[in-house]
């Protein structure tokens, strides 16, 4: 069955992060992604390449209101040579939705943090890609019935 109306799509503004358990409250965007590693396959008799799958690439991105110095320690520990992990949990839950979707991210590091940006009149915000070693959907919204 297709979903009813509009109502039903989800609306980001109901969506949450939490680093290692901690709410990152000055979030505005998320976004992660999973891309297919493969390799191709070239067989006998077939013209056609097929591919296998041979992994899999975790990456994401946060943009974030300037509200503090966040990551400032990451970028501190990265610059002593250690390389900080961390577990993300995202939840968005519309309340005209079908149901509310979690997902943990493992292994999570980013790729960059900056330093400092900032412009005359406008609001501070960063984006901050990252890379991760792991997932798992925790709750999922079911297609309607």
């Amino acid at each position: 069955m297709a979903f009813e109306n509009g109502s039903r799509v989800m609306n980001g503004t109901f969506g949450t992060v939490w680093a290692d358990g901690s709410e990152i409250a000055e979030i505005s965007a998320f976004q992660l992604k999973v891309a297919k590693n493969f390799d191709p396959i070239n067989m006998c008799g077939q013209m056609a390449e097929d591919r296998k799958l041979t992994g899999i690439k975790i990456t994401g991105s946060m943009t974030l209101h300037k509200v503090y110095s966040r990551g400032a320690e990451d970028v501190n520990a990265a610059n002593r040579g250690h390389d900080v992990r961390r577990t993300l949990v995202a939840k968005l839950a519309d309340p005209d939705a079908y149901g509310a979707e979690r997902v943990a991210v493992y292994g999570m590091n980013y790729d960059e943090q900056t330093l400092m940006d900032f412009a005359a009149g406008k609001a501070g915000s960063m984006t901050v890609p990252f890379q991760a070693t792991g997932f798992e959907y925790l709750d999922q919204v079911p297609p309607p019935q």
